[in-house]
């Protein structure tokens, strides 16, 4: 149940309608708490007679302009809000549509449109002329009138916001924000003593029974404080063969129990589980990582071929992985009371450098500024990583680059420059020191 209460809320989160629904609810109370509070004795009449000074049909012409133009001006801004989500459709990836719509700023700029128009029709409709039943609700009327002057300033902002927003500098901004955030969720201070590993626990399975989930789609959440709390409740142990993001096939192996005999594991595992049609940032770190490759292998397209674009994602990925030399990946093992109760596969430093490098040097071996760079990002890395296994893979893909330089550079001191590139890689891995030019 916590694993699908993390996704309800997770969804609730990325959806567009949650916050202009929250402000139009709240629009609407308000306009019914300003009308009743109307001849309340504890606002001055002075103070009222100050707000609006006008009579009934002044206020109608008033309320019906301030709800017709946000009305008005909202098709417009869904107009806009529509065209943005194409443009980043086509240029940047369609996965990165959850970033628009995610977007706080548009979230709100709607709802107060939306909300300006709701309280206008709500106070509109308590409006009364006549001699004897004449009702001019001057303190909500001052309350529309602060809305209409709030949208004005909120279509400014929300111009401003959105040219902003699709420059492709602040996207890659924007989803570098979600790989970080994945990053610190799945990696922890380097401990004292380096963490157990599922390969490092010696268990024989041979007998486990498998679990197998009926459902269909991407593992989103899951709660292993859940299956590690059955486990110990029922003797057992589980091992788990997904992990966040991995697709998932209907009637599909996800885990072994030990013992066989154990009841209720099936119902365990899918309790402690959600699935989704879609992968999502969060739990899910190669997906995180793939958002930002996905801009640079577009940008490396041929009809789009923008090299800067990738040299900038490039830049994200070296910072993400000297983000990470200080750091060491979570244990794929629980152990409670000197018990093994969970194993479960984990992201590994060698899966994140190969997400983050390989279809970008697939898709740029034609372009040799990209991997000149390439070979500069993983030079800074290593200065920064002083651990041998994390040494090797940055040299082996190191090699990879240089391999496909050599087939692809038809300009000779392009490939100086890759090897000279390189040079640098293996002198920082050999003896330490700074990757960058000392000297002229």
């Amino acid at each position: 149940m916590g694993a699908r209460l993390h996704k309800l809320i997770h969804d609730l989160r990325s959806t567009f309608w949650v916050v202009p629904a929250v402000l139009v609810t709240l629009a609407v109370l308000a306009a019914f708490w300003a009308v009743g509070a109307e001849g309340a004795d504890w606002i001055p009449k002075p103070l009222l007679s100050m707000l609006y000074q006008g009579g009934e049909s002044g206020a109608r012409t008033l309320l019906g302009a301030i709800a017709t133009s946000t009305i008005g001006v909202t098709g417009t801004l869904f107009s806009i809000t529509i065209a943005a989500l194409t443009l980043a459709s086509s240029q940047m990836g369609p996965r990165l549509l959850d970033n628009f719509t995610r977007d706080r700023g548009n979230q709100v700029v709607l709802g107060v449109f939306l909300g300006s128009f709701a309280y206008c029709l709500v106070v509109l409709r308590h409006v009364r002329g006549g001699e004897e039943d004449l009702f001019v609700p001057r303190l909500a009327l001052a309350g529309a009138m602060l809305l209409g002057g709030l949208c004005v300033a909120l279509l400014v902002y929300y111009v401003h916001h959105m040219s902003s927003r699709i420059n492709i500098d602040t996207v890659i901004d924007l989803v570098r924000r979600d790989f970080f955030a994945a990053l610190d969720a799945q990696t922890e201070p380097t401990p004292a003593r380096p963490p157990l590993k599922p390969d490092d626990i010696d268990l024989d399975w041979s007998d486990a029974r498998p679990v197998h989930d009926p459902r269909n789609g991407y593992l989103q959440q899951l709660e292993t404080a859940d299956l590690a709390a059955w486990a110990l409740a029922n003797n057992a142990r589980i091992r788990l063969l997904v992990r966040p993001g991995d697709f998932i096939m209907a009637d599909g192996c996800v885990a072994l129990v030990w013992p066989p005999e154990v009841e209720g594991a099936q119902e365990a595992v899918i309790g402690a589980t959600a699935l989704s049609a879609r992968r999502t940032s969060g739990a899910d770190l190669e997906y995180s990582a793939r958002q930002l490759v996905e801009v640079a292998v577009r940008a490396l397209s041929p009809g789009i071929n923008d090299p800067m674009t990738a040299i900038a994602v490039l830049d994200q990925l070296g910072s993400a992985l000297c983000r990470v030399a200080r750091r060491t990946f979570v244990s794929g093992v629980l152990v409670q009371d000197g018990r093994v109760l969970l194993l479960r596969p984990v992201s590994d430093y060698a899966g994140l450098v190969d997400i983050s490098f390989d279809m970008i040097r697939q898709n740029g071996a034609g372009a040799p500024s990209v991997l000149i760079r390439m070979l500069e990002i993983l030079a800074l890395v290593a200065e920064q990583e002083r651990d041998p296994e994390r040494l090797a893979v940055l040299v082996s893909h190191a090699d990879k680059i240089m391999s496909d330089g050599r087939q692809a550079f038809a300009n000779e001191k392009d490939l100086q420059d890759l090897h000279q590139r390189h040079r640098v890689l293996g002198r920082v891995v050999a003896h330490g020191g700074p990757a960058r030019r000392t000297g002229p």
